[in-house]
């Protein structure tokens, strides 16, 4: 049972990174990447670019979430405000950043196949209905990764 058990909080954890916006983000371009991949046979790749692929990806939202973890703990030591609070949290947040362009970098040598986002455009303009539900798709994911968007935040007392 206590194998089981490892696989709740395993998943608990990743409730609470899903509750922060940058890890919503990374799972959102991650998901419209892979669906694309899947659904369309536009990009051809072999299963070593798959691999690097889930490899950045999976890199991304591990940063992510061990930068999660870090605010937490940060926040649990030192709740008050401390240069060195400040150093480990952008130091965390730094290593996201190092992931992502690595990751993008990634993308770009994979994925840059001008003959397959010719077949994209092609498909579009073939079938605007789709490019209307592509858009309407990402607006809601974006009501998704940034619910918040346009709201004030109230000042704390």
């Amino acid at each position: 049972m206590p194998f089981l058990r490892s696989f709740r909080y395993a998943f608990k954890g990743l409730r609470h990174c899903l509750r922060e916006r940058n890890f919503r983000f990374h799972t959102a371009l991650a998901a419209y990447m892979f669906g694309y991949l899947l659904i369309f046979d536009w990009f051809i790749l072999t299963r070593g670019e798959w691999a690097v692929l889930l490899l950045a990806v999976s890199a991304v939202l591990f940063a992510e979430a061990m930068n999660t973890s870090l605010e937490a703990l940060v926040d649990l030591v030192s709740p008050g405000r401390h240069p060195l609070a400040a150093k480990a949290k952008d130091v965390g947040a730094a290593a996201v950043l190092v992931c992502s362009i690595g990751a993008v970098a990634v993308g770009i040598a994979v994925l840059w196949q001008p003959e397959a986002f010719r077949a994209l455009a092609a498909y579009y303009r073939a079938k605007p209905l789709i490019l209307l539900a592509l858009a309407g798709s990402l607006t809601a994911t974006g009501l998704w990764v940034f619910p918040d968007w346009g709201r004030k935040k109230e000042k704390k007392s």
